[in-house]
């Protein structure tokens, strides 16, 4: 993709990242008649999907239902040939919207906000990126995603290692040939058990290494037709709004049966054809008072069904049993769906290590030394996950009113009011950001609801010819004090178990707290719609007219 234009160093609104959430941002704005300008580090759209392109790499949201509202007619016309969408089939999507909405003369790519410092005697932000370049805007907005930091583990020894090393978020654009080497992938979630199948098919062999087990559900990833695709895209606007309102911003009906209804065989036999169906996640990741995410017999019942998969999927037994999750429910980690993963342990080339009763203690330069053994090794993938909800905003040095930082800020937990704005931080507003629902969902629909929320809020700023917008302290902690009680309500009060990077326990030394709305897409809809009805109730407005 070619290189942006836009250059202005005084603007409306400066966006940070150039994902799915920055391109909505920058049309809404347009809409409201602001000049803005998106700065990307990447060289092109994508925001998650530029980076992420390790062997296996697919969203796990039906690719019908991973798509934006505000191109009708690119989505009336864009096929997507699988259920789930490969990186490439979703990067080359956004880049269609980037050329068709005219995007890219808005765009910096290749430049990193490295920090930015609020002016109170002006009411504007100064960014500054790696250049050195300063850019000045009355809004900064931080559409950097929830995804987007990726995590290397300090591990003694790696700048010694002399072969190939990857992190699958930081893959590299060329293919990588895995073809009789042998290849060590760190990590068992989502990008470790989409990666896995793909790499072992190549590899002559694969040592995987396991910390913490995780559910993993089939994905059952099929071929779609146009003909199948075509009442789903004629039904869009209704579907989207059905989404909005949904637990999980998906239009697919909540599970209705009760499983603590069945029993024996027929239990087993309605599981089986869930399981089969790829939709069992359901019943573990709605939050109705029968499903279980709030019942815990209910959440038993599907985990121990899952558990009994792996025994069955898996051949060896001690492999099987060191997959097998225990100790936390399912469903309160973001849900894992895979193709044949489990079945890949039934490979001769494969072999799993785990490192709870036998740690790595140093890489050497051929090899990967754990405290009982040594495995030598030509390649290394880091499937280690990212700093999550946070990460993307703490490494920028953004510098509110009183000069202290979102990292210094956010030092005992992150706080914010609605996952949008922050105290201390004027007319700077966050999109995907802990306190909103974000990550419980289809991303997509969280980014733009949040999005057309701002938007909406900044709409009102500039009729009354406000100067600065900002969230009180007292609204942004009983916001936070709402969000943690919420998050009580459901078994997501046991997500540190999991070591679920929902709470930052993925990440050694960061505040284990969590951090996301477990209220579901719609009730947070209402929420929003509440607090814009009164006055946009938490938000000061600061300026002229408003103080006449």
């Amino acid at each position: 993709m070619q290189k942006g234009t836009r250059n202005d160093s005084v603007v409306d609104a400066v966006i940070v990242g150039a994902g799915f959430a920055g391109m909505y941002q920058l049309h809404k704005l347009r809409k409201l008649g602001l000049r803005s300008r998106i700065v990307e580090k990447a060289a092109g759209v994508g925001g998650t999907w530029y980076w992420n392109r390790y062997p296996g790499c697919r969203c796990d949201i039906p690719s019908l239902f991973y798509t934006v509202s505000y191109t009708p007619e690119i989505n009336d016309e864009w096929s997507w040939p699988e259920r789930f969408g490969t990186h490439a089939a979703i990067r080359e999507y956004m880049e269609e919207i980037a050329r068709r909405e005219d995007m890219l003369k808005d765009i910096s790519f290749s430049t990193v906000l490295t920090g930015a410092t609020w002016n109170d005697e002006t009411s504007r932000w100064t960014s500054v990126t790696d250049s050195g370049e300063e850019i000045e805007s009355r809004y900064l907005i931080l559409a950097t995603g929830a995804l987007s930091e990726s995590r290397v583990p300090a591990i003694p020894g790696l700048d010694g290692f002399e072969g190939r090393w990857f992190h699958t978020g930081r893959w590299p654009h060329e293919e990588i040939d895995f073809t009789g080497r042998r290849v060590a992938l760190i990590g068992t979630g989502s990008t470790g058990v989409q990666t896995l199948p793909v790499v072992a098919e190549q590899a002559a062999e694969v040592l995987v290494i396991q910390r913490m087990p995780k559910f993993v559900l089939p994905a059952v990833n099929v071929a779609v037709s146009e003909e199948e695709a075509r009442p789903v895209k004629d039904a869009y606007p209704v579907l989207r709004a059905m989404a909005r309102r949904g637990d999980y911003g998906t239009p697919f009906p909540v599970p209705t049966t009760n499983l603590l209804d069945y029993h024996g065989d027929e239990l087993q036999a309605y599981l089986e054809e869930r399981w089969n169906a790829g939709d069992i996640g359901g019943f573990v990741t709605y939050f109705a008072d029968h499903l279980g995410l709030k019942v815990q017999e209910v959440n038993d019942i599907v985990a121990d069904f899952c558990r009994g998969k792996i025994r069955e999927i898996v051949e060896d037994p001690a492999t099987a049993e060191a997959l097998v999750p225990y100790g936390y429910p399912i469903g309160i980690n973001r849900i894992i769906v895979g193709t044949n993963y489990y079945e890949t342990y039934n490979r001769d080339n494969v072999t799993l290590h785990s490192v709870v009763n036998d740690p790595i203690v140093e890489i050497t330069a051929h090899s990967i030394k754990t405290e009982n053994a040594e495995f030598e090794v030509d390649d290394i993938i880091f499937a280690t996950g990212y700093d999550g909800l946070t990460g993307s905003f703490t490494s920028i040095d953004a510098r509110g009113r009183s000069g202290v930082s979102i990292k210094e800020n956010w030092a005992d937990g992150p706080k914010t009011y609605l996952g949008m704005q922050m105290s201390d931080f004027p007319n700077l507003f966050l999109i995907t950001a802990p306190g909103g629902p974000s990550v419980l969902s289809n991303v997509i629909t969280t980014t733009e609801q949040s999005i057309d929320f701002i938007c909406g809020l900044i709409e009102h700023a500039e009729s009354v010819h406000a100067d600065t917008i900002e969230v009180d302290a007292h609204s942004e902690a009983e916001w936070m004090d709402h969000v943690a009680d919420v998050a009580q309500e459901s078994l997501y009060r046991f997500a540190a178990n999991a070591n679920s990077w929902y709470t930052g326990s993925n990440v050694p030394g960061k505040k284990i707290v969590f951090m996301p709305y477990a209220g579901g897409v719609g009730r947070f809809e209402s929420v929003l719609e509440e607090v814009a009805a009164d006055d946009y109730r938490g938000f000061h407005l600061e300026g002229a007219e408003v103080s006449a």
